[in-house]
Parts: C-alpha cells; structure tokens; sequence
C-alpha cells in the first residue's frame, strides 16, 4: 500500500455475486478492484472469490490465465476470502465435483456442491460466529455443505452442526451469503486478517533493512 493506506481488496468479477462485496468492504472504509485479470492481482492486500456458479467460474478461472496466478498468491500468503462457490473453488475435495472442475485446494476440506438444495430451497438463519459478538444472519443460496474438515481448519460458525464458516491460517470461506445481508461482521473479521498480514509485512520489511544497513555499517 503507497500513499492511500487503506486496505485494498480485490474482488474476482468473472461472475456471481462481486458487486455486493465491493459495496460491504467500502462501507468498511476499503478500496475495492474487480480482478478479471492477472495484472489485477498487483498490490492487492486481500482477495475474494464471490458466490456464483463453481463450475462456470472453474472454467473462466482457466480460461483467463488467473487460476495459476491466483494459486500462486495463495501460496505467497496473500488472504483471501471465498462465500458460496467461492468456498468450493478453496477445497481441497469436492465430493461431487466435475471431472474439468479445478480448485485451489487451499483449506483442508471436503465439499459437496448445492448440498442444501436448489434455489426455491434458500433460507437465511443466524449465527453464533467466533469472535462476534452478536447473532450473525446468514443466506443460504444453494450453498455447499462442508462434509469434512483437517485438523488446521478452524471453524468459526456452524449451521445445524455442520462447519458453514472456516477459515485455515490466511484463507476464510463461508457456504453462505454475508454480503447479501446488511451485517459486515464475517467481512469484518476478515479485514482484521488483511490488516494483520499488512503489519507483519511491513515488520519484516523493516527488519530486512535493519538487517542490511548493519551488513553495510561493518564492511
């Protein structure tokens, strides 16, 4: 982050539901960018993978050259945030997944798709969610049902005793919909994240120049 220090958050607009992300992270005082492209994911302080349809956003993901892309700053720590499909595309098994369907494979878990049923089947409900405190509304749209998780996986919420909201070391996922409600706590808890991962960069940053004005001093 130069100049604006304000967290910046991508939001992959390849297709779902990205503009009401945008909207819940600006209400958080971020700045937003719809990633569409490789060249997107430059500077980014957080990512997030939207709801919309898995197996579409598989494909666009490769079609685009952003899955690589993405693997690899999943892989350099960068935090991100999956809702919905978003939550399958971080799975590590997809129990009833298309044999062209990729993932990241980012949170040990295994998912199954649309397991709470088709659209008429949606329903919103509350939440207790670990480290909020108030009842969280949660939409479920055809959200997948998380069937099991590794022992790093912390789960922070779960509905009718089923893990719907996790997160492992920087990568959250949720099955459910939080920016289609007017409660920004799931969102909240993830700018924590970013401005977190931000600090301890800028700590290290700061130590590597330490670090190489005392190598400089001695010779």
């Amino acid at each position: 982050m130069s100049g604006d220090t304000r967290p910046l958050i991508g939001v992959l607009a390849l297709q779902g539901a990205f503009a009401a992300h945008e909207a819940m992270f600006s209400r958080l005082g971020c700045r937003t960018r719809q990633v569409r492209t490789a060249v997107d994911l430059d500077g980014l302080d957080g990512l997030v993978l939207p709801g919309g349809e898995s197996t579409t956003m598989s494909n666009l993901l490769v079609s685009s050259g952003l899955f690589f892309a993405v693997s690899e700053e999943i892989r350099a720590g960068l935090p991100v945030l999956g809702t919905c499909a978003g939550m399958i595309l971080l799975a590590t098994r997809i129990s009833d997944g298309r044999a062209d369907q990729v993932c990241f494979s980012a949170i040990d878990m295994e998912v199954r798709r649309n397991a709470y049923g088709r659209q008429i089947d949606s329903f919103e409900t509350q939440l207790e969610v670990r480290g909020v405190d108030h009842r969280v509304p949660a939409l479920f749209i055809r959200a997948p049902i998380v069937e099991s998780v590794g022992p790093n996986v912390e789960v922070l919420a779960y509905e009718d005793g089923r893990p719907c909201l996790v997160r492992q070391d920087r990568v959250w996922a949720a099955s459910f919909h939080p920016e289609l409600t007017d409660d920004s706590s799931v969102h909240s808890l993830f700018v924590d994240c970013v401005d977190s991962c931000a600090n301890d960069k800028a700590q290290s940053n700061d130590s590597s120049r330490s670090t190489v004005g005392t190598a400089q001093e001695q010779e």
